[in-house]
């Protein structure tokens, strides 16, 4: 036998080796094989139920990817304020989606339709539902401004239909937020087949609503126990499967399947600031210092292109007097707000991270960030709840006849829950006796730089007595407005004039980022950061929506590997 058959020979048997071993591995394992027990998942008789299918998370609708890293938070130069308060320290974010623009007039105009429709004003129980979801569009007045032409249309008129919504608080920003989650989670079931094609439009009403967590923990009680919406046509399109008692598995989708999609939420201020950056490859200290001061590359805020050379690259005030520029080639196209996608995205491929409005983001302001105690996904504002149960063990569900409302600082009345949802409670010593990683609901405070956040601080009696007056050992003890309600039922609004607080900065200011149409250059800069109270609104902050990534890092890692 010659050399070349030879060669021929041990190359075949080496294929045959390789396709032996392959075709064995498979054979050995599968998919549909617990490697726990041997047992087969997915069996039509029962058992383990698991969407071994499952590849990654889709993207929802309005957002885009951003993969996590490692980044500098906080200014690295001059701090001309002299604010003190973003000092640089190196996070780590993990990877999540967040909305591609802010969230526009004609997105929340079709949440307030969809509150209208469900629970209309005109009802006296839900008045305040639809009250409270409303943008103050008084923010736009200005005692020696003649800015009415906004106070009429901006919500509202077509024209104005892609431009970011302001007016809106940080809670009704969150409300939106938890409203989004459970239209976008009734439409995938819907696709699925899970729920009654078109019911979302047709069916639905004050006592028939769908909950992402009312479905997850008690699916009989969505639509107000509904069997027509929750059991309907979408049982055809799928297998039933029975288990060894002869009942009926598989009607409702679980987080198992992989169906439902994380919640929207408001971004937190880390990784708000970490996709504003849009870095790539410049992360480190060193060489992100000087070189990353807007969402663009550069140092200044008109392109260098050829193309567009001059132009600006956000929509900010340019000077006293000037919100725009001089109308033709220098203008930067708007004098207020200006349509998303009127400038270039960042390298993450978002809209406006600086300029047009600034934006509300999750956490709870205080001056310091204490990456000391954590340095990963860095998020203050805590404040854990679980399910309200009944006696017999099921959660309580919030129905039209038990909604709590609450009254703000300013005297607006806002839906606690609406109905459909599960109640939510604190948690207690249940949840937290003996753990290490939390102790209480309420976190928002945590080692904020007060006496009570030192290891050995001991209380003598100097706690917050009764009315509201303040003591040395909390640092932020801001005003505290009285809201009461007299014998009659009407609220009553009092201002805090004590002269011993200390400071504006509370548990109920949020975080703010990015500058807006309003706000000078200085304010562009992702690093900075302001707040707000939560309660109140103005004609220059908007929001956007983010959404947690589960499984992998990367995008598309399962297709790499195989």
């Amino acid at each position: 036998m010659d050399m070349k058959k030879i060669v021929a020979f041990k190359v075949l048997l080496v294929i045959a080796l390789v396709v032996t071993s392959t075709s064995c591995k498979k054979s050995s394992s599968s998919k549909n094989s617990s490697r726990a027990t041997g047992w087969n998942i997915n069996d039509r008789d029962g058992g383990f139920q698991y969407n071994t299918d499952f590849k990654e998370q889709e993207t929802s609708p309005g957002l885009v990817f951003v993969e996590g890293g490692t980044f500098t938070k906080g200014r690295v130069q001059d701090d001309v304020m002299h604010d003190w308060n973003n000092t640089p320290n190196q996070q780590h974010v993990q990877s999540f989606y967040m909305d591609e623009t802010e969230v526009t007039n004609a997105m929340y105009m079709e949440y307030l339709d969809w509150i209208k429709r469900v629970y209309p004003p005109s009802d006296e129980n839900f008045r305040a539902i639809y009250q409270g979801a409303l943008p103050d569009t008084l923010v736009w007045r200005n005692r020696l401004g003649f800015n009415e032409v906004m106070t009429d249309n901006y919500l509202r008129h077509p024209g104005y239909g892609e431009y970011p919504v302001v007016g809106v608080s940080w809670i009704q920003a969150v409300e939106f937020s938890n409203w989004r989650s459970d239209r976008v989670n009734e439409y995938n079931l819907e696709k699925a087949g899970y729920i009654k094609r078109g019911a979302k439009i047709t069916d639905v009403d004050s006592e028939q609503t769908f909950s992402t967590d009312t479905y997850i923990n008690a699916p009989t009680l969505t639509y107000g126990g509904n069997e027509e919406i929750i059991n309907g046509d979408g049982r055809k399109k799928r297998s039933v499967r029975t288990d060894a008692d002869g009942n009926e598995t598989g009607i409702y989708a679980t987080r198992e399947t992989g169906i439902i999609s994380p919640k929207y939420r408001l971004p937190t201020e880390t990784e708000w600031e970490y996709a504003a950056l849009g870095l790539s490859e410049i992360r480190s200290y060193n060489l992100y210092r000087g070189r990353k001061k807007y969402p663009w590359d550069g140092q200044y805020t008109r392109s260098g292109k050829r193309k567009i050379r001059g132009d600006q690259m956000a929509n900010f005030k340019q000077g006293k007097g000037d919100y725009g520029g001089i109308a033709g080639w220098s203008d930067d196209g708007a004098d207020i707000t200006n349509e998303v996608k009127s400038y270039d995205p960042n390298d993450f491929g978002l809209y406006d991270m600086a300029g047009n409005v600034a934006e509300w983001v999750a956490d709870v302001y205080r001056p310091i960030v204490d990456d000391e105690f954590n340095d990963f996904n860095y998020y203050r504002g805590n404040v854990y709840t679980k399910n309200a149960l009944n006696e017999d063990g099921t959660v309580k569900v919030v129905t039209s006849d038990n909604i709590v409302f609450d009254t703000l600082s300013n005297g607006k009345v806002i839906a606690r829950n609406l109905p459909g949802e599960i109640l939510q409670v604190a948690v207690d010593d249940n949840e937290t006796f003996q753990r290490t990683n939390f102790d209480k609901s309420d976190a928002r405070n945590f080692r904020d730089g007060d006496r009570r956040s030192s290891r050995n601080y001991e209380n003598f009696g100097d706690d917050e007595s009764e009315g509201g007056k303040s003591n040395t050992s909390k640092m932020y003890n801001s005003p505290k407005p009285s809201i009461t309600r007299d014998s009659l039922g009407n609220i009553v609004k009092q201002y805090d004039k004590s002269n011993n607080r200390t400071s504006l900065i509370n548990d109920e200011v949020r975080v703010y980022k990015g500058g807006s149409w309003k706000d000078r250059e200085y304010w562009l800069d992702p690093a900075q950061r302001r707040y707000f109270p939560q309660d109140m609104a103005t004609d220059y902050i908007g929001f956007r929506c983010a959404m947690s990534r589960v499984g992998s890092k990367s995008k598309g890692k399962q297709k790499k590997k195989n």
